[in-house]
């Protein structure tokens, strides 16, 4: 079967159904230590040119979505800014190479986004590096599964909102100063 994303196939059968084990890592975890590592594209994707000469800026574009999105986007012909943790390194570090392998520009920041000082100065850096900013992907996220609320500390709540509330906001509204019209604003 293939996997061409040009071919006509019923999408129910186009992937393989894969039923991975229960795995757990202390948070953050880390894609490459996943059993199976999962697809973002690295043999499948072929860009055809839509992202050609724009530069973007990918929070959480270590590895999951935002890491296929990383991809996808630099074999479109965006140059691409990835923001990690820090303990995510080893999955930026795989990012990073695509982006280079598409011969697009790649830039890795390792940050903790639940600091309104720090998004700004990633996105200052981005700028830097990028030559401006035409995209701006927000899709960093942090979520602790509780069995009851009872059990989500005030501590954790509030981390969860700075990263998947606030840091959107304050990434966003430095962002802005420095994207045209036309330019994009995606939040996941």
């Amino acid at each position: 079967m293939s996997r061409d994303q040009y071919s006509f196939t019923n999408p129910v059968e186009q992937y393989a159904r894969v039923e991975p084990p229960v795995q757990h890592q202390p948070m953050p975890g880390v894609q490459a230590r996943m059993t199976p590592v999962p697809d973002l594209g690295e043999a499948t994707y072929r860009g055809s040119g839509r992202l050609a000469g724009r530069k973007a800026l990918i929070t959480g574009g270590d590895s999951g979505i935002g890491g296929a999105v990383a991809i996808a986007f630099a074999r479109e012909g965006a140059d691409v800014v990835i923001v990690h943790l820090p303990a995510e390194q080893e999955d930026a570090a795989h990012i990073l190479g695509h982006i280079e392998k598409a011969g697009r520009k790649g830039h890795a920041i390792a940050a903790d986004i639940t600091d309104a000082a720090r998004c700004r100065a990633l996105v200052a850096e981005a700028v830097g590096v990028l030559g401006g900013l035409d995209i701006l992907v927000n899709n960093a996220g942090k979520q602790v599964a509780v069995e009851k609320i009872a059990d989500l500390s005030d501590e954790q709540f509030e981390l969860t909102f700075r990263t998947n509330v606030f840091a959107n906001f304050w990434i966003t509204k430095a962002a802005l100063a420095h994207m045209s019209a036309g330019a994009s604003i995606i939040s996941t």
